[in-house]
């Protein structure tokens, strides 16, 4: 998973400074995604369509901030979304996506599940991070946004399996299999982030700025991104879906409150590595 390895770097280099190279400036998750796209043709996993929706992706996404006219940028900016979610829902073709955890059941009473570092979701979520998404630029900004997400941040978690385990979803189950680290670190960087990108740092924020003008625009644009959002777990049945969505609002929420990805992202992750070390995984069978 050489690819996938460096892939994950390069989202972690987004935080990282710009390096000065004379008079260019270029962000560190720049070469990263080029070594690893790179290093994904070269093994056979990305096929030169997938290469393709890489730089069309990447492409959409810049020009939809620095397009000249409003309408050419609202206009890239769909299709940059629409991109995003082919390749997000494996859509794109030309990806080979890495079985991490074959299909198993990690308690008795679970349904199955297996899990894949997927390359698709990953990068497009990269690309809209980094193009697209406020972010924290300083330490300070991580302190003020860290907290104020504590707070709607437990009542977010405590809501959403205290729901759970009332609907008979999930029940109570302390545990850490063995490739608990791998899963925690492909669900926070190759999932959540590209999820919160999409859904809070482009949807949410572009929505709230289309309606500022509008009597409860930011409320609205906070329940339809969650909505949306839930929309999108229906795989694992209404309940699921229904319990996505409240965990949805939670993380727009906080969003809201912080104006940074980083809030989504920290709670979303918090939330999943909660769901997976104390209660049954994904739900009960």
């Amino acid at each position: 998973m050489p690819s996938f390895i460096v892939l994950m770097l390069a989202i972690c280099a987004v935080w990282l400074p710009a390096l000065r190279l004379t008079r260019l400036s270029v962000p560190p998750w720049l070469p990263l995604l080029l070594l690893a796209v790179t290093m994904g043709w070269l093994d056979g996993q990305l096929k030169a369509v997938a290469v393709l929706g890489i730089v069309v992706l990447g492409t959409l996404a810049w020009g939809s901030t620095h397009a000249p006219h409003a309408w050419q940028r609202r206009s890239l900016l769909v299709l940059a979304l629409l991109l995003a979610l082919l390749m997000a829902l494996h859509r794109w073709p030309g990806f080979i996506n890495t079985l991490v955890v074959p299909p198993t059941h990690i308690t008795a009473d679970a349904r199955p599940f297996m899990l894949y570092a997927n390359f698709d979701k990953g990068v497009a979520g990269l690309l809209l991070l980094a193009l697209l998404a406020p972010r924290c630029h300083a330490w300070r900004e991580w302190q003020g946004a860290l907290r104020l997400t504590l707070l709607p941040g437990l009542v977010t978690i405590a809501l959403v399996m205290g729901l759970g385990w009332l609907i008979g979803l999930i029940s109570p189950n302390l545990k850490w299999p063995g490739f608990t680290p791998p899963f925690l670190a492909v669900n926070l960087l190759l999932t959540v982030v590209a999820e919160e990108a999409f859904f809070r740092g482009v949807l949410q924020h572009r929505l709230q700025q289309a309606w500022q003008g509008l009597r409860g625009g930011a409320v609205m644009a906070l329940i339809l991104s969650a909505v949306l959002f839930g929309a999108a777990h229906l795989g694992g049945g209404l309940a699921y879906a229904a319990l996505a969505t409240v965990a949805g609002a939670g993380y727009g929420w906080v969003f809201q409150r912080t104006g940074r990805i980083e809030a989504a992202i920290v709670l979303h992750f918090a939330l999943n590595a909660v769901h997976f070390i104390g209660f049954t995984y994904p739900a009960l069978a």
